[in-house]
């Protein structure tokens, strides 16, 4: 080959290089072969088939035709689930439940997520979503299943939720496809129809005036209680003083009779007639006392003067008695006592 031909394949083999470099060089410095992770943003870098994923943030390279990049958006997302987000309508077939003791309920909630794993979440599964989804849609069925109607509508909602949210992230955990559940809340929940709402409606109602009605009556028993013990406690010490006061006057009834007792022992006689006595001024304090001695003349004497007289005799007999302590003078004064024993039996 002579120098022209060679010097002219020379010159087309430099021409080929340098289209070639300048070829790669467009290439290099095109958007094809770079790529930006934004701050919610993480990547796949997939390298003929092998998949890895990025996650630092800023400018990357990856080689044109051999490597290809997606992008997924590692944000908190969020899907309903018996309504709809855009006319904000009941979805029946989502929404509508039984719960344990066999009555409907028509509850809505709404779940949220964010990507956990990108190369998962594009490849484990062909729509990690719609697992999500009918993932929570069993596990709330099941939860609101074994709680009965009025804790789903009331006082049960907090507990549901947490047993809903245990469940589905359990479930996730099984199925690895890259999403993990941030949170679930029960948005609605309400009987079915217009008449059941209405009944239920009722039952709460009549729910409040129970514990309105509890409520006042433990007042009312507050209030009266302690007028009610205050009272109590003033008739017991009543009664605790009148026992006393029977007693006192038992014993000194009792102290009484036994000094008379003593008394009588010393002179039966005297202590018979005073006690008769007595006895008449009590019965009969307005008595007078009548003394008829034949010739048909009567004398109006008052009682009180005749016992005077009658005590003072006695006194005067007695004092003999004890003074002379002659058997004749003692007999003189048992005559006398029985004389005016009988006088006294004769005004009566």
């Amino acid at each position: 080959m002579d120098k022209a031909k060679l010097r002219n394949v020379l010159g087309k083999v430099r021409w080929g290089a340098v289209a070639v470099l300048i070829l790669l060089l467009a290439i290099l410095l095109s958007n094809g072969a770079w790529y930006q992770i934004e701050e919610q943003e993480q990547a796949v870098l997939v390298t003929l088939g092998k998949a890895q994923a990025v996650t630092e943030k800023g400018l990357h390279f990856k080689i044109p035709l051999i490597q290809s990049v997606k992008k997924v958006d590692t944000t908190i997302q969020g899907f309903p689930i018996g309504y709809d987000m855009g006319t904000n309508e009941s979805v029946t077939s989502e929404a509508v439940m039984i719960t344990s003791d066999y009555n409907f309920i028509d509850a809505d909630f709404f779940v949220e997520y964010r990507i956990s794993d990108p190369v998962k979440y594009l490849y484990a599964s062909g729509s990690p979503e719609n697992i999500l989804k009918n993932i929570s849609q069993s596990s709330i069925r099941t939860v609101i299943g074994s709680f009965d109607v009025d804790s789903v509508l009331t006082t049960g909602k907090t507990e549901i939720q947490a047993q809903i949210k245990e469940m589905i992230m359990k479930k996730l955990e099984e199925q690895d496809i890259g999403l993990a559940l941030v949170n679930i809340t029960i948005q609605d929940s309400e009987p079915p129809t217009q008449e059941v709402m209405k009944a239920f409606k009722a039952v709460e109602t009549a729910k409040q005036g129970k514990e309105t009605a509890l409520n006042n009556a433990n007042k009312y028993r507050n209030e009266k209680l302690p007028a009610a013990e205050a009272q109590a406690d003033e008739i017991v010490k009543d009664a605790e003083a009148q026992k006393q006061t029977r007693i006192n006057e038992a014993e000194a009834q009792v102290a009484r009779f036994r000094a008379m007792y003593e008394e009588y022992e010393k002179n039966p006689v005297v202590t018979k007639q005073r006690m008769f006595y007595e006895a008449m001024e009590d019965v009969l304090p307005e008595m007078k006392v009548i003394i008829d001695n034949g010739s048909g003349i009567q004398k109006v004497l008052p009682l009180d003067s005749f016992v005077a007289e009658q005590q003072e005799g006695t006194v005067a007999q007695n004092s003999a008695d004890n003074t002379s302590g002659s058997n004749s003078s003692g007999n003189t004064s048992s005559s006398n006592a029985g004389s005016t024993a009988n006088t006294g039996n004769n005004g009566q």
